[in-house]
């Protein structure tokens, strides 16, 4: 399928989505808030990779939500009472919010390549990764707080469990920009490469090291940690008994043993797409 956003390429058990708006910043129209679910939900439910790499075209991943989101209406209540009007503009935030909630619910590890800004909505979405990697020249910036506005699509849920809560809010009352090399160093990102290019490189690596892996396991492994950031550890610790009695897998492990010894890559079973209600 095509999106008029960004650019899909499924290979080598990896997906990966490209931002293709470089003359706009790829900033996020009102098509990407209904592309991206799309396509993420598609890879995950089909089981169509093992796992999902963003990256961007040009100078900046992405300069947060585009103007025609406004001017188009897209946050607008109708013309109605302040307190009806509100009721309906909660609901077409959490539409928005569900956008890079896919990322987080993806069965796959989704992994983001940052170069130049990820600003505003675009902290939104690279909290809602996996994992992050920049460029020596990327930069993040909660910079609603500077337009007159509350971060309202995922920053705050996610931010302050992903940094230190007072870096989290620093960058939210300040709305300043954390360099790269500032942002590992309080682990926003998990590594910071010399170029786009390397960076790309490097994250693509990171990838097929997870696509080698037993689909499962991997699989296993995002949901119950993204269960432990939310749970206590008596109740993550049942869940994880309860997970592995259910789908632990012998034949994983087995051809994980033999493939060792045989000196060849394992050839695991990859996630059965999910099916869809009637």
């Amino acid at each position: 399928m095509t999106y008029s956003c960004f650019t899909i390429d499924i290979a080598g058990g990896i997906a990966h989505l490209r931002f293709s708006r470089p003359d706009k910043f790829n900033s996020f129209t009102p098509e990407f808030w209904r592309e991206l679910p799309e396509a993420v939900t598609d890879i995950s439910d089909n089981a169509k990779a093992r796992v999902i790499v963003l990256s961007a075209e040009g100078k900046h991943f992405t300069a947060g939500m585009d103007i025609s989101v406004f001017m188009q209406g897209a946050l607008d209540g109708p013309p109605a009472q302040r307190e009806v009007a509100a009721e309906a503009t909660r609901y077409q935030i959490k539409a928005l919010q569900a956008t890079f909630s896919a990322l987080e619910n993806a069965r796959q590890p989704v992994l983001c390549a940052v170069q130049g800004g990820a600003v505003g909505a675009g902290v939104d979405l690279v909290t809602a990764c996996d994992c992050r990697y920049a460029s020596q020249d990327a930069f993040f910036c909660v910079q609603e707080t500077a337009i007159g506005m509350t971060a309202d699509v995922g920053t705050f849920p996610r931010l302050a469990k992903v940094i230190p809560e007072g870096w989290a809010r620093q960058m939210a009352y300040t709305a300043e920009r954390i360099p790269a090399a500032k942002a590992k160093e309080i682990g926003l990102v998990n590594e910071v490469y010399e170029s786009a290019e390397a960076l790309l490189e490097g994250v693509m690596e990171i990838a097929g090291k997870i696509a080698a892996h037993s689909p499962l396991a991997v699989a296993g492994s995002k949901r119950l940690i993204n269960y432990a950031r939310d749970h206590t550890t008596a109740d993550t610790l049942d869940y994880i008994a309860l997970w592995n009695a259910g789908m632990l897998s012998p034949d994983d492990i087995k051809e994980s043993y033999i493939s060792k010894s045989e000196k060849r890559a394992a050839d695991y079973a990859d996630l059965k797409p999910l099916k869809k209600s009637l």
